[in-house]
């Protein structure tokens, strides 16, 4: 009778046991799976966002490559980043007072600003000018009316590895580099570029 009973027991104890380990992984494959199916849904949207605000291309500065990121504050003290005017077409131009080329195309540069659905960022090497009032009389003295964005200590000009001024990239709504200018531009070659983009 004793030998039936721890039987019973042991059988019921490796039932119980065998029947545990078969329950649990099925509840956590059902949860598991609509956590995941739930966690995909969120992961996908996400992705999707992300697609939409940036293509799936490499950061550089090549053309065809999405342009690098920055943050200056302009000469009213506002703070601009690159990536707030996704959805346009910029022209990011790095240039600087003392520099005979750029004061040459800053007419054209105004111009295109007027005549074209353009944003311009004029990225000014603070660093290189005797005082950042020269580069307030600069934008006096040509009538500019585009965002001058300070690069105090040239962070954004050695991130774009700027050599000669005026050095200009033409970036489309999705923020990818479709032109690179080493040297002055004309009001036409601005224009003929820009209707080249997307």
């Amino acid at each position: 009778m004793k030998k039936g009973i721890i039987v019973v027991i042991l059988v019921a104890m490796f039932g119980w046991a065998i029947y545990d380990l078969v329950q649990k992984p099925e509840e956590e494959t059902k949860s598991d799976s609509f956590v995941s199916q739930e966690e995909t849904e969120t992961n996908r949207s996400e992705a999707d966002e992300k697609e939409m605000e940036t293509p799936n291309v490499p950061v550089g500065l090549e053309v065809g490559n999405l342009a690098p990121d920055f943050e200056l504050t302009t000469l009213s003290g506002e703070t601009v980043r690159l990536s707030d005017y996704r959805g346009k077409k910029v022209m990011i131009n790095f240039w600087a007072t003392w520099c005979p080329p750029c004061r040459a195309e800053m007419p054209d540069m105004q111009e295109f600003y007027e005549k074209q659905d353009v944003e311009i960022l004029a990225v000014n090497l603070t660093q290189t000018e005797a005082n950042t009032s020269d580069v307030e009389a600069f934008k006096e003295e040509f009538g500019l009316t585009f965002p001058i964005l300070l690069d105090e200590d040239l962070t954004v000009a050695t991130e774009y590895r700027i050599r000669p001024i005026p050095t200009s990239y033409m970036v489309d709504s999705q923020g990818i580099i479709q032109f690179e200018a080493l040297g002055a531009l004309n009001y036409d070659l601005m224009v003929a570029e820009f209707e080249k983009m997307q």
